[in-house]
């Protein structure tokens, strides 16, 4: 009793932090599998499953760690390794030949497309240490991405997606006024790296905007997976690193953000060129040149897209709070063990910080939106938000994640699945995450640099699952998955090399075959992959058009005169699906463009509508009679009445009008 107490915890025998956080993660999985009896949503009923499973392995791996080693690892035989990159190669050239034969990227291109995927995964998996060969890997890796995602833009007309055209309506103006200050009227006028790229990019290589955009950022996405290697590469050896650029290549979000060319699409980049500069300042001793790629490349983001530079500042916040978890040292977290992470001072990121909140404040003070500044506009819509849709379990569909309106509605199995096939790959990812965030935060492996993934994994997920939870969309959960995947894609490998490591042989070959097999499929079939020509027509809306369709929009729009809407009266709107409708809209052609109101088993009672065949086979949206949007397939009389007139038709789109005789 003579002996004075301890001062600090981290002078005891340190705790298996690893243990009781898996041991925390299974008992809040058990508390959170209720909710599904209260609420129908594909993660209140799939999340709570994956966490306590990566908790139940992670424990299991624990069990086995003594015995399991990697001598006993599966490998595949030398000549299956040397064998399976001429198969890949030859597989891309039939996707390529797939594409070009039948104009679009069918449900067979994405089947052989899932097989290429899997050949890829699977050696990096399985391949032996002596023929394992990352260069090789990372040029499979990226001519994989570049060519499923490049046969989509070379097969659909026009641009894929909705913002699109409205960016390169901006462009355009750019273009013809030569200056930034054409668009000075909209939000990205304080943010236009992305118009000033395409615009610069056609006049220097003497193209179309659209050629330039495909040949700048539409070829710089598929190789900007690189960056999340050499980030990955800090932390793990080659293989799992290469894992990580595969996991991240493949994953949904990523492939649409490389079809749906925006500034979303580029502000991913600088926050890959960020997260890559981060990590390497906190694991090297860094030189100006690399803390420089750091700041240069969050100021990119700031000057390129409002959201991406939320989500940059989140990352940031993670950094920062990581350092300070290693400098006050709780629980002896700075005991580290060199033999996995090597031991260093953590990186004071304070000054990074406070400047790019600073810089992002002066920058959205400045940007014009909604006649107010971006800003004050965002602040009172959240709190707008806060006051009238926040509540706990007030989930309302929107997005790919929010499946709760789909689940209520679902009258047929495939519309009970299609929300589970969306989020699968995502789901698979999310496990090999838990795994690798429970093995980090052993105190002996934990490090700064892991550290900042974990939390920044961990703020993403508030900001994609738990606020949409409360009713709160404000921050466009959507757009943040592609970010999301980046160190997601980093842990997950992490995870996986742990169970590697660790689990027995039998279980390690069953989750590694789970990641070769399945991941690549599932992420290939998700909606966000395949928004050209959707796998699932009938319940997920095709965001590209045909010939005939853009050729419909330019033609209706030389016989109106594109009217702004202060020219029309409030009978003379035009009406048709979405999202047709947003291409008049975002092309100028018809400005006063809204969804056409088709009640169940009734006809449109709209003056000017627009109708397109695609609507009577293919998943578009109209509003019900309350008002509320939903998919309708319709047939051309549904819209079109006896008494209108058909002003225009080219067999695909018909425009009618009420007829003179009735006026």
């Amino acid at each position: 009793m003579g002996r004075n107490p301890v001062g600090r915890l981290s002078e005891l025998r340190p705790l298996r932090l690893d243990t009781v956080a898996a041991i925390g993660g299974l008992l809040i999985a058990l508390v959170l599998f209720p909710l599904r009896f209260f609420a129908s949503q594909v993660y209140l009923n799939t999340v709570p499953v994956v966490l306590g499973t990566a908790c139940i392995l992670y424990l299991v791996r624990l069990y086995y760690q003594q015995q399991a080693t990697d001598d006993i690892r599966l490998t595949l035989p030398s000549r299956v390794t040397m064998a399976l990159p001429t198969a890949v190669f030859l597989g891309l050239a039939a996707l390529v030949v797939l594409a070009v034969h039948q104009g679009a990227r069918t449900i067979s291109f994405f089947v052989l497309a899932s097989v290429v995927g899997a050949l890829v995964v699977g050696q990096i998996c399985f391949a032996s240490d002596r023929d394992f060969n990352a260069r090789l890997l990372l040029f499979q890796i990226v001519l994989f991405a570049l060519v499923v995602r490049g046969t989509a833009l070379y097969a659909t007309p026009g641009f894929i997606g909705i913002d699109v055209w409205t960016h390169m309506g901006l462009t355009e103006q750019i273009v013809s006024e030569g200056r930034v200050g054409a668009i000075s009227h909209d939000k990205h006028y304080a943010s236009p790296f992305y118009h000033l790229l395409v615009t610069a990019s056609s006049m220097l290589f003497d193209v179309s905007l659209r050629s330039a955009l495909y040949l700048t950022l539409g070829l710089v996405m598929p190789i900007s997976v690189l960056l999340v290697y050499a980030g990955g590469n800090l932390l793990v050896s080659q293989r799992w690193a290469t894992l990580a650029a595969a996991l991240y290549a493949l994953a949904s979000h990523v492939s649409m953000w490389g079809l749906h060319l925006i500034p979303t699409s580029m502000g991913l980049v600088f926050f890959l060129a960020m997260l890559y500069a981060l990590l390497r300042v906190m694991r090297i001793e860094y030189t100006t040149r690399d803390f420089l790629l750091l700041l240069l490349s969050s100021i990119a983001v700031i000057l390129t897209h409002q959201v991406s530079t939320f989500i940059m500042l989140v990352l940031l916040l993670a950094a920062f709070v990581a350092q300070l978890v290693f400098e006050i040292g709780p629980l002896g977290l700075t005991r580290l063990d060199a033999s996995v992470f090597r031991t260093k001072k953590p990186v004071n990121l304070l000054g990074l910080v406070v400047f790019n909140v600073g810089l992002t404040i002066f920058v959205w003070s400045l940007t014009p939106y909604r006649d107010d500044s971006f800003l004050e506009t965002v602040l009172r819509y959240f709190s707008e938000t806060v006051k009238e849709s926040a509540g706990f379990l007030n989930i309302a569909s929107g997005s790919s994640g929010d499946a709760a309106g789909a689940a209520e509605a679902a009258t047929t199995l495939l519309d009970e699945i299609i929300p589970y096939v969306n989020e699968f790959g995502f789901l698979i990812l999310l496990g090999a995450t838990f795994v690798g965030c429970l093995y980090i935060v052993h105190r002996r492996r934990a490090e700064q640099s892991v550290f900042t993934l974990l939390l920044a994994t961990a703020f993403m997920l508030v900001f994609v699952m738990g606020f949409p939870m409360f009713g709160i969309h404000s921050f466009i959960p959507n757009r943040w998955f592609a970010f999301l995947y980046a160190p997601m894609a980093i842990l997950g490998a992490i995870g996986l090399r742990t169970l590697d490591r660790g689990l027995a042989p039998a279980l390690v070959v069953a989750v590694l075959l789970l990641f070769t097999l399945v991941y690549p499929g599932a992420m290939l079939f998700a909606t966000e992959s395949n928004i050209d020509n959707p796998v699932f027509e009938d319940h997920q809306e095709q965001l590209a058009y045909t010939e005939s369709e853009l050729a419909a929009v330019g033609s209706i729009g030389e016989m109106t005169g594109s009217p702004d809407g202060d020219e029309l009266r409030r009978d003379q709107g035009l009406y048709t699906d979405h999202p047709y409708q947003t291409l008049f809209s975002r092309t100028g052609a018809y400005p006063s463009t809204d969804i056409a109101t088709v009640p169940a088993g009734g006809t449109a009672d709209h003056n000017y509508v627009v109708y397109r065949t695609t609507a009577a086979n293919e998943a578009v949206y109209f509003n019900n009679a309350d008002g509320q949007g939903r998919i309708e397939q319709a047939t051309v009389d549904r819209l079109c009445r006896p008494d209108q007139a058909t002003v225009y038709t080219n067999g695909d789109v018909t425009m009618c009008t009420p007829s003179p005789a009735t006026e």
